[in-house]
């Protein structure tokens, strides 16, 4: 029972994380990383197939370096603030969930800084 409830938990967070790639305030790499410990505590195929799709390039080196570099935190921050003005500009009318949309991209863009570690070489 607790393999396929593990394995249904590292689908959703797979799920959640790839669309996080795109929504600005999901975080895309916790997610991940859940998704890989969660399959890998239940199923050896699904997380040897996490770690050969595209984005296990991204989840080997942030287990091997222990974070991210500077480099990808500064396009990850760029990105959502594009992403969240562009929104907030563009497609939101109502100033209601423009704030919401802000503070949540504020607690984002916090989470990355503050949270994510950088990479220990």
């Amino acid at each position: 029972m607790k393999k396929y409830l593990y394995i249904f938990l590292g689908s959703l967070s797979v799920s959640l994380g790839l669309i996080g790639i795109f929504v600005p305030g999901l975080p895309t790499t916790p997610l991940l990383l859940l998704a890989s410990w969660l399959f890998y505590n239940s199923s050896e195929k699904l997380h040897k197939r996490l770690h050969s799709s595209f984005l296990g390039k991204y989840l080997e080196k942030y287990q091997n370096d222990k974070g991210v570099s500077a480099k990808t935190k500064l396009i990850s921050i760029l990105m959502m603030c594009t992403m969240i003005s562009i929104s907030c500009i563009f497609m939101i009318t109502n100033p209601t969930v423009r704030i919401c949309v802000v503070i949540a991209g504020m607690i984002g863009l916090g989470c990355i800084i503050w949270v994510v570690p950088n990479e220990k070489k």
